[in-house]
């Protein structure tokens, strides 16, 4: 598997965008950097000034360790069946980091946003995102929906995917949806949907695996 850097150049500038926007701040930003904040939207967590590139870090780290995986997995040749949509996949979770970087350095220079409207509108996207590219993802160990059933099963594996990345979009459409609202109950149903989420795809990967006949004759069944 080759890996075209035509293809990382993007996350790539997300991550140096990350680096140089943490860097400029560096100068005005306070010895105390915010990184976590309450139900209220107030920071209750603070770094010292090197917290400033703590999401910069954590994106390159990302960055580093999903570029590894695939080299390492004991079923790495499946990636070059899905390796577009994982190098989508792993663009949009970059992304993320670096926009979580914006407003990490907004916060630090004094510019308030409400980090509890943004982090969950954030997070609803990239799940929209995400899901709708699950259903190419291919059986690996280390990306996607991994249960003794979907790595026991092919069939099991593709289609738990394929509900599961409709099942994401409306998670994340909810989670962006009530992000706006800021109230407890909004925040309640998306916790309540996505356990249901769970425990269907959970539920519905064991049931394709027992009707797959093929997963029974690699089981000695």
């Amino acid at each position: 598997m080759k890996i075209s850097w035509r293809s990382e150049i993007l996350p790539i500038i997300f991550i140096v965008a990350a680096f140089v926007l943490a860097a400029v701040a560096w100068p005005q930003a306070p010895d105390r950097i915010p990184i976590h904040w309450g139900l209220n939207g107030q920071p209750n967590s603070y770094a010292g000034k090197i917290g400033l590139f703590y999401p910069a870090l954590i994106a390159l780290g990302v960055y580093v360790l999903l570029l590894v995986l695939p080299r390492i997995d004991p079923r790495r040749r499946n990636y070059e069946k899905f390796w577009g949509a994982y190098t989508f996949i792993r663009t949009a979770v970059i992304a993320a980091l670096a926009a979580i970087e914006v407003f990490t350095v907004l916060w630090a220079l004094d510019v308030k946003v409400n980090i509890n409207i943004v982090v969950p509108v954030i997070v609803g996207l990239l799940l929209m995102v995400t899901g709708n590219f699950l259903g190419k993802i291919r059986p690996n160990w280390f990306a996607g929906i991994r249960t003794p059933w979907t790595l026991s099963s092919t069939e099991s594996w593709n289609k738990t995917h394929r509900l599961g990345g409709r099942l994401f979009v409306l998670l994340g459409l909810a989670l962006t949806v009530a992000a706006p609202f800021q109230k407890t109950w909004a925040f309640t149903m998306v916790a309540v949907l996505a356990g249901v989420i769970i425990v269907t795809l959970i539920a519905y990967s064991y049931v394709i695996w027992k009707r797959d006949p093929e997963a029974k004759k690699l089981a000695g069944r």
